[in-house]
């Protein structure tokens, strides 16, 4: 099977698992290959976790594109509002193209119409509608409210594990995939995991929704570690408003190994994040190729 399993965020619902591969296989070797790790990990290691296709919806008329139907009012939940809020002011405070928000709630239309006005106009999402900010805002919350999403999106992964799976490689939302099957499958004898762009530790609309649930002292969230998992390398470029909070360290323990990097204008996309020596190092590491192991 796969030593390295990888696993999609947002915004891959219309396209499949080989074109997945053909995008992410190439960029992870490619990541391998400049942390000096040429030849040590093949194309055949590397095996894909694809569920965007969950995220359609069935039986549509032809011409009736999903997109094309979403208005600011469809931003109608508490969570989505609240983590459309903190992009808003994530990104307002890393790109001045961005004009960050007023005191007043968001909460009324006209509230999430001036954020995705305002987000519409970073640098970072150049060719990023409106529309399909709102369908990112749907994915991240259908995962968390929807029992059958969720339930098909973590046997999708489970599937993918094999008894020789040694590196998990998990980029957006699919950070909370993985970390959600790692920590329901204590058994697994994965010792690596890898999350890219992670918005793990974002308070309230991700971290409080997880399972298993944080534990609080004294106001902070502690996140369970998750299953057998020896190393965990947190890698998030520094502007990337998607992975709200850089540092998973202090929600997830000491173990934790926060990484920043610089993506560039694209901070938050995957082959970016795949082809960093970073990323490379941590996966080399995870299949046995760091610190003095397997010459």
């Amino acid at each position: 099977m796969s030593r390295v399993v990888a696993v999609h965020g947002i915004n891959n619902t219309y396209i499949g698992p080989r074109i997945m591969s053909e995008a992410w296989v190439p960029a992870l070797l490619d990541g391998v290959d400049l942390a000096g790790g040429s030849g040590r990990i093949t194309a055949n290691d590397v095996g894909c976790v694809f569920y965007g296709d969950v995220f359609r919806r069935p039986g549509r008329m032809l011409g009736d594109d999903e997109l094309e139907l979403l208005e600011p009012e469809d931003v109608d939940e508490a969570a989505e509002i609240e983590l459309l809020r903190a992009w808003w002011e994530a990104a307002s405070a890393t790109d001045p193209g961005v004009v960050p928000p007023s005191e007043r709630t968001l909460g009324p239309v006209a509230g999430v119409q001036a954020a995705l006005a305002a987000l519409s106009c970073s640098r970072f999402l150049a060719g990023t509608t409106e529309r399909l900010l709102i369908f990112w805002l749907k994915q991240v919350n259908a995962y968390f409210t929807q029992p059958t999403v969720r339930e098909e999106v973590q046997r999708r992964f489970a599937e993918a594990v094999a008894s020789d799976t040694e590196v998990v490689v998990a980029h957006s939302l699919g950070s909370v995939v993985a970390y959600e099957a790692l920590c329901a499958h204590p058994e697994w004898t994965i010792r690596t995991l890898v999350t890219l762009g992670s918005p793990l530790a974002i308070r309230n609309v991700i971290i409080d929704r997880l399972i298993p649930s944080p534990q609080r002292a004294n106001g902070a969230r502690l996140g369970a570690w998750p299953g057998q998992v020896e190393t965990w390398t947190n890698i998030a470029d520094r502007v990337d408003f998607v992975a709200l909070v850089k540092r998973l360290r202090p929600v997830f323990g000491d173990a934790v190994i926060d990484v920043e990097i610089d993506n560039g204008t694209r901070m938050h996309d995957v082959t970016r994040y795949l082809t960093a020596r970073e990323t490379g190092t941590a996966i080399l590491a995870g299949c046995g190729y760091g610190e003095g192991r397997r010459p």
